[in-house]
């Protein structure tokens, strides 16, 4: 199973930051287990979530040969959690002391406002053609971002 956890972009700057949406609804498989009774979403697809949109920074920011994988987390504070029926705004942002080979960010999710988690992670870029057919991640980009 794939996980698509941004259902939109809404604000970028190339080779800096970018803003996404996750909505989190009850009827995502996730939520059944996690946990019976009292769902939450996972901390650990939170995670993926900003992993997804620093991938997209660095798509659009490099004519979609990037991608992001990330490879470790420096930090990680869990502040909340996140339930079916909340809006999660996801922001990731370019450490200054990222190379071209090694890229570093800092990441924070807030849910009407509220921190629920922040992150700061590192990782490697890899060929988005060795992975994903390009002018479909365009195409997809154009519908995340409704451009």
């Amino acid at each position: 199973m794939r996980y698509l956890l941004i259902d939109r972009i809404i604000e970028w700057q190339l080779g800096d930051r970018m803003k996404g949406i996750k909505n989190v609804a009850m009827s995502e498989d996730f939520l059944e287990f996690h946990f019976p009774k009292k769902p939450i979403m996972p901390g650990v697809l939170l995670l993926e979530a900003f992993a997804q949109l620093a991938g997209w920074l660095e798509a659009a920011s490099s004519d979609f040969e990037n991608w992001f994988l990330i490879t470790k987390i420096y930090s990680c504070k869990f502040y909340g959690f996140a339930f079916p029926g909340d809006q999660v705004e996801l922001e990731v942002q370019l450490n200054p002391e990222s190379t071209s080979e090694r890229k570093k960010y800092a990441a924070i999710a807030r849910v009407e406002g509220k921190k629920k988690i922040a992150v700061d992670f590192e990782g490697e870029l890899i060929s988005l053609r060795d992975i994903e057919d390009v002018a479909e991640q365009r195409r997809f980009f154009q519908v995340l971002t409704r451009e």
